[in-house]
């Protein structure tokens, strides 16, 4: 469904308005994002467990149907249905794809229904950004993003407008081409020197910021190579067997997360270490008490910063509503 005006429009039989991927990306503004991000973090919302229920397919992998609700008392309220696939890789088609129904929490009426992949893919770049406000030092000017996907993309491009004293981006991806691909089109898109990187050790020595996503079962960044003053952002791994750094990467950090039970139980990156009683989840700081004021984030230019996120419902409501805003404005 394409959008030549740049407004909602409805769904024939309903009458509610729909936010298709393209419509969102005219109105994902990371400046935009990002606050709203904060004061949801800083407010908080009711954010029941995330639901997972297993759907048999006859002759393949078992499918995944999650739910995601949360909502704020008098103001909305949302859930994100996604489904998990494996076998449509056999297929040609996505493994995931998800929906989000935006609802007056006060009627309870449906305001909107938005694409959930893309919804998920601007939040989740706009959520590690926030973080980086309070982590990355001020004078950070070289990005490396690790991974060349949608997240990695928007990653880049949201790092590069909120954070004006970057320089340079480096790209790396275990695809030679597809990193040279994405920097080539990053250059034009950020307005900054972007080039793609072949060896990722000799990179990662040299960034101050690392942004990861990718889905990696084992670890690309090794905490031999951080430097101090580095921070590290793991987006990809979002279940017990995915990593993204190693024991050593994660132990060096002082630990920050979107949302501590989740990343905990979830997370690999944080699990696994947390199994060998090498970190202790006590110390995991959340955005909640960075946005609220009870953290103050980095504590000086030698600290190694490492944050986790696995995604929260309060990211997706807080970006729904502000696309909703946006587009009934």
């Amino acid at each position: 469904m394409t959008h030549k005006t740049g407004r909602m429009r409805p769904l024939a039989q309903t009458g509610v308005p729909m936010l298709d991927a393209a419509l969102i990306r005219t109105l994902a503004d990371p400046h935009r994002m990002v606050d709203a991000l904060r004061g949801a973090f800083a407010q908080g919302c009711v954010m029941p467990l995330r639901h997972h229920h297993r759907i048999s397919v006859p002759g393949e992998v078992d499918g995944t149907l999650l739910l995601m609700p949360a909502w704020q008392e008098g103001a909305h309220a949302g859930v994100k249905i996604a489904t998990v696939f494996p076998g449509n890789s056999t297929r040609g088609q996505p493994a995931v794809n998800a929906t989000y129904l935006l609802f007056d929490a006060t009627t309870g009426r449906p305001q909107a229904l938005i694409d959930g992949d893309e919804l998920t893919a601007q939040r989740t770049a706009a959520t590690s950004v926030l973080a980086a406000e309070y982590l990355a030092r001020s004078t950070s000017e070289h990005l490396l993003i690790v991974g060349s996907g949608r997240i990695a993309r928007y990653s880049a491009q949201c790092y590069a407008k909120m954070r004006p004293q970057l320089r340079r981006i480096t790209v790396w991806s275990r695809q030679e081409a597809n990193a040279v691909r994405l920097a080539a089109e990053l250059g034009p898109e950020t307005g900054l020197v972007v080039q793609p990187a072949l060896d990722l050790s000799s990179v990662v020595k040299e960034a101050d910021i690392i942004s990861c996503a990718t889905l990696a079962e084992a670890p690309l960044i090794f905490g031999r190579w951080l430097r101090p003053g580095t921070h590290l952002d793991l987006i990809g791994g979002f279940t017990p067997a995915m990593r993204e750094a190693d024991d050593e990467a994660v132990a060096r950090a002082s630990l920050f997360a979107d949302t501590r039970e989740a990343v905990i139980s979830e997370s690999g990156d944080i699990l696994q270490p947390l199994r060998k009683g090498l970190i202790d989840k006590d110390n995991i700081i959340d955005l909640f008490a960075l946005c609220g004021g009870r953290h103050p984030g980095r504590k000086d230019n030698a600290e190694i910063t490492l944050f986790k996120s696995v995604g929260a419902a309060l990211e997706d409501l807080a970006v729904a509503e502000l696309l909703w805003q946006r587009a009934s404005s």
